[in-house]
């Protein structure tokens, strides 16, 4: 494949899911803030939380053998259309009248069906086209792409919110799917997989019990799930009780609020510029323990009385990490499974990274009434650090990484 080819099929793919992303993530903070001005209920809050989440988990390993078992390329448009069409709907309820919460969270529960499809194809689908050699840098400026739809997304739907109806901001979406949808099946020419083509002799049961096996029988793909299962969940405190943190300590400006979640996303950007020109160490799982360790150290200073200047510096350096270690593992999972086992794996990977945090919730939430948050940072930060130590001491996993 020429390199004018690639570059530009890596074009109109990333540019395509911005847009749809970019509109997605707008309707996502309109329906959050429209429950939270609406009902001022944390049960509500909850519930839609739960219906953003609990399906895609479930639905990430069926997801990942369609991803193997079909054209990826078309998987991505049948989804962005699906979520399309079902934030349509809602639009057209809302106009008439028919603007009940319930329908929310319906709806809610739908678009995490869509993105469980969707993730694992488009973690799979960049690996048919982008050389190996590339691979890292195509996965660190999506990455950057990413956190800059994350730190404007907030401000241009608050602003919408203040000036238009949240009807507008669903139609907003719509038009961005189409836009991503038509790109892909009009402009985006990506051959179907090896697999996608074949006659299918087995099953679906036996496509996803081979999936199982696969990642079974790969030493180096257990230990770095479970790596994964243990991290996410070790997370959970400093992802979600930093603001509860904040308003606890340092009082309930919404200014600290915005503070700390521009700070984390303009360390993420830059983390992302970095991955795409610096590779980091010769060995991925280097860099991931590295940054691991840079998370491990940061969620353990938060758990200290500082200035509110120092702590979102603290929150900033931690933002540089999560490209770091993201961006590694998805370029280690995309060079090293085989191409017709990579929805399965990354079906599972989703689940993985997708369920652990809230999970984790469920033990850090409550227990943050009954502890001072600074004692479960540092806990963590410890475990975290401890963890990092154990991944970068991993022979299997580095034997892997190089």
């Amino acid at each position: 494949m020429s390199s004018s080819n690639w570059v530009n099929k890596t074009i109109l793919l990333i540019a395509s899911q911005t847009i749809s992303q970019f509109g997605s993530t707008l309707v996502q903070f309109a329906i959050m803030w429209y429950i939270t001005l609406e009902t001022k209920s944390g049960v509500m809050m909850t519930i839609s939380i739960i219906c953003g989440f609990l399906p895609s988990f479930f639905l990430s390993p069926f997801a990942g053998v369609w991803a193997d078992r079909y054209n990826r390329r078309l998987i991505i448009a049948l989804s962005d259309s699906f979520i399309a069409f079902s934030t349509l709907i809602l639009a057209i309820l809302f106009l008439l009248g028919y603007d009940y919460i319930w329908l929310l969270f319906v709806v809610m529960a739908i678009r995490s069906i869509g993105s469980g499809i969707q993730s694992p194809a488009v973690s799979a689908i960049i690996p048919q086209f982008v050389p190996k050699d590339k691979l890292l840098r195509v996965n660190g400026i999506n990455s950057t792409i990413h956190s800059i739809v994350m730190l404007v997304s907030p401000m241009v739907s608050a602003f919408l919110l203040a000036v238009a109806s949240i009807e507008a901001i669903f139609f907003i979406d719509v038009f961005t799917a189409l836009i991503a949808v038509l790109t892909l099946v009009f402009f985006l020419k990506i051959p179907a997989h090896h697999k996608a083509l074949e006659r299918r002799a087995k099953s679906y049961l036996e496509d996803m019990k081979e999936g199982i096996n696969y990642i079974r029988t790969h030493k180096y793909i257990r230990h770095f799930f479970l790596f994964c299962i243990f991290f996410f969940f070790l997370i959970a405190p400093v992802s979600f009780l930093t603001p509860l943190q904040v308003t606890r300590n340092y009082g309930s400006d919404v200014w600290r609020l915005t503070a700390i979640e521009v700070a984390f996303s303009i360390g993420m950007m830059l983390g992302g510029i970095i991955v795409s020109y610096l590779k980091g160490f010769k060995n991925k799982i280097h860099t991931m323990a590295f940054a691991s360790s840079i998370t491990a150290i940061t969620t353990f200073a938060l758990g200290f009385d500082i200035l509110f200047w120092l702590y979102l510096v603290i929150i900033f350096s931690m933002g540089l990490a999560v490209p770091l270690f993201h961006t590694n593992s998805n370029v280690l999972l995309q060079e090293k499974v085989e191409e017709e086992y990579l929805g399965r794996v990354f079906g599972l990977f989703s689940m993985i990274a997708s369920s652990m945090v809230p999970i984790g919730m469920l033990v850090f939430g409550p227990l943050a009434d009954v502890v001072s948050i600074e004692i479960i940072l540092l806990a963590t930060g410890a475990v975290l650090l401890l963890l990092s130590f154990l991944l970068s001491r991993n022979k299997e996993l580095l034997s892997y990484g190089e």
